[in-house]
């Protein structure tokens, strides 16, 4: 059994997804002013160990010709991160991969074959529910779930399936994402994973808050990502590596991505 390869139809999709990711709104779980006044708390808490972590993650993307935006603080430390269990993570992912093998034309009937098989209907969020129950999703949340591999991707980099994250400006291996699920039960899945320590995370969270900030700043301005990042990449790994992280408690619908 295979997932439908992304790849084949993703060439035509790319613009108005990037497009879709700048204008959909996202549900809020606490107030702008709330999150605006957390976010500056933590950024009083900055230590030794997040600044040293923004200054390799600037100089990476220095060397790769991705500007530094300005005046962006240092990201939560070891300390006061909150990082999902492995379990969690490990359900998630599969979860991300069932909707977005959906969203990339995967037929009903295996889409049910699969939720049955792992066990995912409990672990589907609400979003992902209606849409996995809808068997004519429109052409605009097939597109949205179908980014959700790239989601998927940095779940299993993060469970240690996947061995390195590069620069967010090419897909991800969908056939290969897809493989190291079905090739396992829901067990083995979990028992198979390797997580990554929890300071090679940081250092990918905060090196993607960087990355995504530059494909802001450029929609801002009307302008293409610098440097060949992908607008829709980016802001998948962004939004995962937050509900990673646990950043402000939000749940995966609710995951803000504004640092």
């Amino acid at each position: 059994m295979a997932f439908i390869s992304r790849n084949n139809t993703l060439a035509g999709l790319l613009l108005v997804a990037a497009t879709l990711h700048g204008s959909l709104a996202q549900a809020q779980t606490k107030s702008f002013e709330e999150r605006k006044q957390q976010i500056h708390a933590m950024d009083q808490q900055v230590s030794a160990e997040g600044s040293a972590r923004k200054e390799r993650s600037e100089a990476l993307l220095r060397a790769e010709g991705v500007p530094l935006p300005a005046g962006l603080p240092a990201i939560a430390t070891q300390a006061n991160a909150h990082p999902r269990s492995t379990d969690a993570v490990a359900y998630r992912a599969m979860a991300l991969l069932v909707v977005a093998a959906k969203g990339s034309g995967l037929d009903q009937p295996t889409v049910d074959k699969l939720v049955e098989g792992y066990n995912l209907a409990p672990r589907f969020t609400p979003e992902e529910s209606l849409f996995i129950a809808n068997p004519q999703p429109s052409e605009e949340q097939r597109i949205k779930f179908s980014w959700r591999y790239e989601s998927a991707w940095v779940l299993l980099w993060a469970l240690g399936y996947v061995d390195t994250l590069d620069k967010p400006q090419n897909v991800c291996d969908v056939n290969s994402a897809a493989a190291i699920m079905l090739k396992r039960t829901p067990e083995e899945f979990i028992a198979d994973a390797k997580p990554r320590p929890l300071q090679e995370v940081l250092d990918q969270t905060d090196r993607t808050y960087r990355y995504d900030w530059n494909v802001v700043e450029a929609r801002m301005k009307n302008t293409a990502p610098p440097a060949g990042l992908d607008a829709s990449v980016t802001y998948e790994r962004h939004y995962a590596f937050n509900w990673l992280m646990g950043y402000m408690g939000q749940e995966w619908d609710d995951v803000n991505t504004d640092t």
